[in-house]
């Protein structure tokens, strides 16, 4: 009861956070697929390279939040932003490369070969068949990939209060510094509800884009996790 009123006597500083925690998630989430999904297509063209990369990727998942969050501070200190926004986008973004790199190497590198034969026996160029066979049948797995990545770094985010960046982390951070629950709980709280809307949210995107032919074969991060 006592988390409840708390809650409804801070809901101005909840949407404050809420927003914040949005902003570096979803800026750290659109340059991951404005890198990520290239890369992917790019290393289908190579296996030692896809190799290469996707085991560097998956080093980088490995290293622990807070430990990632620590590094960028004296590295961005060099140009004045050790603390603050820039280096949680940059944690965040660097975390969200895995899923998306591998999803999209996964999806285009499983494309059906008949139907690039029928792509070339139309004469579209390499190019064409990418951005009108390869890329639309992609969607669903990259879009898996994506929503894997959305949903991971929500909870990440959390810890990026640690670095002076926002977000729900504050409650959380302040409830353990405090010994206050009301504030530990309603960041977790949160957390979690963001995290869900989010992943609902991007599952009904994924399938208005994927092409009805394959909505069938559409995989969520349960199904890629």
């Amino acid at each position: 009861m006592e988390t409840l009123v708390f809650i409804g006597q801070n809901l101005d500083v909840i949407a404050e956070r809420t927003v914040q925690h949005v902003s570096i998630v979803g800026v750290a989430i659109g340059l991951a697929i404005l890198t990520g999904v290239p890369i992917g297509i790019l290393i289908t063209l190579n296996a030692r390279a896809a190799s290469i990369v996707l085991y560097v990727a998956a080093i980088i998942i490995t290293i622990p939040s807070i430990a990632l969050f620590g590094l960028m501070i004296p590295i961005l200190s060099l140009i004045g932003q050790g603390v603050g926004y820039l280096p949680a986008v940059i944690a965040v973004l660097l975390y969200s490369q895995l899923p998306i790199i591998r999803n999209t190497y996964t999806a285009i590198s499983n494309v059906d070969p008949a139907l690039r034969e029928a792509a070339r026996g139309l004469g579209m160029t390499p190019s064409q068949r990418l951005r009108r066979v390869e890329i639309p049948l992609a969607i669903p797995v990259v879009m898996a990939g994506v929503r894997i990545a959305v949903v991971m770094n929500i909870g990440i985010t959390a810890i990026a209060a640690y670095i002076g960046a926002g977000g729900l982390g504050v409650f959380i951070a302040r409830g353990i510094s405090q010994s206050d629950p009301r504030q530990l709980i309603t960041g977790a709280l949160f957390v979690s509800l963001l995290a869900i809307v989010s992943d609902y949210f991007l599952m009904w995107l994924q399938r208005r884009l994927t092409p009805a032919s394959s909505s069938s074969r559409a995989a969520g991060p349960s199904e890629l996790g």
